[in-house]
């Protein structure tokens, strides 16, 4: 039967943590409450984790580590809202709950702040960069229509749906990575252990070698001798792009021109078109104006040259335009979403419809990824084994060479 990890609060407000078994989730926590408990969370428990306790919210490391905590923690609070428990009262247990020195002291100065008399967003947003606007926005939205839990419920849905799109497009490209790397390092390892062992051979002979062996033994003692020339450049390449890349003109000019490209270009604006719905839909659902939704969206996406695009599109729905009116004009949006939008519009269910096509791109871009992994892979694969094969057949060449001179 499964075991869940489970944190809920006794009645006299003690926090208690612990593993129950229970055929579901659902069944996990009526389990719970029938136990006179508030249930906060019930995470299944795999085999590996079952021996190691530990807290929901982790903060190992920024990056990752941070949004799973944020995300964790805006859940949690949600439930706690949901199950009538104040917001300050909310926030200690949280705080109690944590193990993570990071986390509990974030979480024990929006405590502070809120009992001192602070909004929630104040305090989150006191918290510097921890919390995005986009964040700040919609707890903003929940403060102001009454409805918090609802805001963080719907926060936690899309954060999580966000999370499991990053995460996929991370598993899809971890095989073609390491297979990228093994294919540099066995050549690499060839040209600098094994090629040199024949050198000696043919040297002693005198007798003139065929192009291709001539090619890669020179190859060979070029890396032997320069192979600390691969990472320097790299790293410096990295350094070069990156602080070039700083300056606004030129990160708008290398974002269009990553548009035009003929697969990737596509896959990019998909990708960003779903980020872009899913975050509006989500903005207007919580009460955010159109207007405001877009500008905070401009914040969110990632290529510059389509937050252009919604530099443009504020422009035009300043002047009374429509959502759909003012996309259509775009080169980089496809017309499906358009039409769509166009749909909702008219309908009077825009933001049910954003969400509707952030879900039929993020499909359409994990298909799209998986396809393009499926022709890399063996490419990648041909590839070494080519290179491989150039390496053996340079050597045979010169042997079977030597083999003619000495009959």
């Amino acid at each position: 039967m499964p075991v869940f990890h489970y944190k809920a609060v006794s009645h006299g407000g003690e926090v208690l943590q612990g593993e129950i078994e229970a055929p579901s989730q659902a069944v996990a926590i009526e389990k719970l409450q029938g136990a006179g408990h508030l249930p906060i969370s019930a995470e299944p428990m795999s085999a590996g984790s079952i021996k190691a306790k530990g807290p929901v919210l982790r903060w190992p490391r920024p990056g990752a580590a941070r949004r799973d905590a944020i995300r964790a923690m805006t859940r949690e609070l949600a439930t706690l809202l949901k199950a009538g428990l104040p917001l300050d009262q909310a926030l200690k247990t949280l705080a109690d709950v944590s193990a993570s020195p990071a986390v509990k002291k974030l979480l024990r100065d929006i405590y502070a702040r809120v009992q001192g008399g602070a909004a929630l967003s104040q305090a989150m947003e006191a918290q510097g960069e921890s919390f995005s606007r986009l964040y700040l926005n919609l707890i903003r939205a929940g403060e102001a229509g009454g409805a918090l839990e609802t805001v963080l419920q719907r926060l936690s849905d899309y954060l999580e749906q966000s999370a499991a799109l990053r995460s996929g497009i991370v598993s899809a490209l971890i095989y073609p990575v390491i297979l990228l790397l093994i294919a540099v390092f066995s050549v690499i390892a060839l040209l600098i252990f094994v090629v040199p062992q024949f050198v000696p051979l043919f040297e002693d002979t005198g007798a003139a070698l065929p192009l291709v062996t001539r090619l890669v033994f020179g190859v060979a003692e070029w890396v032997q001798g320069f192979w600390w020339l691969f990472p320097a450049a790299i790293a410096a390449a990295w350094w070069l792009f990156q602080n070039r890349l700083k300056a606004p003109a030129r990160q708008f000019r290398w974002h269009s021109f990553l548009l035009r490209l003929p697969l990737c270009g596509g896959l990019i604006a998909r990708l960003e078109v779903a980020r872009f719905t899913r975050t509006l839909g989500t903005l207007l659902g919580n009460g955010v104006p159109l207007l405001t939704g877009v500008a905070i969206v401009r914040e969110v996406i990632g290529n510059r040259a389509i937050a252009a695009i919604m530099t443009r599109v504020i422009e035009r729905l300043e002047q009374g335009g429509r959502l759909a009116e003012t996309l259509v004009k775009e080169p980089h949006f496809p017309a499906l979403a358009v039409q769509l939008i166009r749909v909702g519009e008219e309908s009077g269910q825009l933001e049910s419809m954003l969400l509707k096509i952030a879900d039929i791109y993020d499909l359409e871009v994990n298909t799209t990824i998986k396809r393009m992994l499926t022709l890399i892979e063996p490419i990648l694969i041909l590839g070494l084994g080519g290179m491989i094969a150039v390496i053996i057949i340079s050597i045979l060449v010169a042997i079977l060479g030597l083999n003619e001179l000495v009959v």
